[in-house]
């Protein structure tokens, strides 16, 4: 059940739904968008892993 459904109601098993939903939702975009802007960065730097040396 999603807001703007007849069938919700806002009670509390509902709001802790959704705000783990949207909490986890949250990290994940946060996650993906700090991915893609990381490797943005590095492949405009020359995408030289100079600072992580094989050993």
């Amino acid at each position: 059940m999603f807001p703007g459904f007849f069938e919700w109601i806002w009670d509390g098993g509902h709001m802790v739904f959704m705000g783990g939903l949207w909490y986890a939702l949250s990290i994940l975009g946060l996650g993906m968008t700090y991915c893609i802007v990381k490797s943005c960065i590095d492949t405009c730097q020359g995408g030289h892993d100079d600072n992580h040396g094989h050993h």
